[in-house]
């Protein structure tokens, strides 16, 4: 059985060992969250020592994917810090580990970040994505509308630039009929 929760500052820095290990496969499974492959594993368990700042300040809400024995997902919403922004969030690094593929988890954690935005009172997420990627597919299917491409924005994992599709999705009372 997988349990999803969220992590506060202290239990993030409990967890940086296996968040370190998930970065990694995540990376060198090929996907484009921003780090070049082979990623060392203490430069993501770094990178995770990182985010608990963040965490911690209520500028970043981190939750994690659990079976009984490992972590096999997370996924982050990203808060401005603008006046004018505080209606939305970025929707940022949904890594599901090799192992934990093909069974659902991914939309599992983009569906509780969905629902704890709203519950928050957010009513506009956004993201970005590697364009004709798994995760692209991924949040079609979920909902969110392409708003476009941005040609050679990132460099995947092994260097290549490629393309990245802007996404979007009103949650909340903004996704409700008027």
């Amino acid at each position: 059985m997988i349990s999803v929760s969220r992590l506060n500052a202290a239990e993030l820095l409990s967890s940086v060992e296996e968040l370190a290990d998930l970065l990694a496969d995540t990376v060198d499974g090929g996907a484009s969250i921003g780090f070049l492959s082979p990623l060392d594993r203490a430069a993501a368990a770094a990178w995770w020592e990182g985010r608990a700042v963040a965490v911690s300040a209520g500028h970043l809400a981190v939750w994690v994917a659990r079976s009984a024995d490992r972590l096999l997902g997370t996924v982050s919403l990203a808060f401005p810090d603008k006046a004018n922004s505080r209606h939305r969030a970025e929707l940022v690094k949904l890594m599901v580990h090799r192992d934990g593929r093909g069974q659902g988890l991914g939309r599992t954690l983009l569906a509780t970040a969905e629902t704890e935005a709203a519950a928050a009172g957010l009513t506009l997420l956004h993201l970005d994505t590697e364009t004709d990627s798994p995760a692209e597919s991924l949040y079609r299917s979920a909902g969110w509308t392409r708003l476009g491409a941005i040609p050679d924005y990132a460099a995947t994992p092994s260097g290549e630039l490629r393309p990245t599709t802007i996404f979007y999705k009103r949650v909340g009372a903004a996704e409700r009929p008027q």
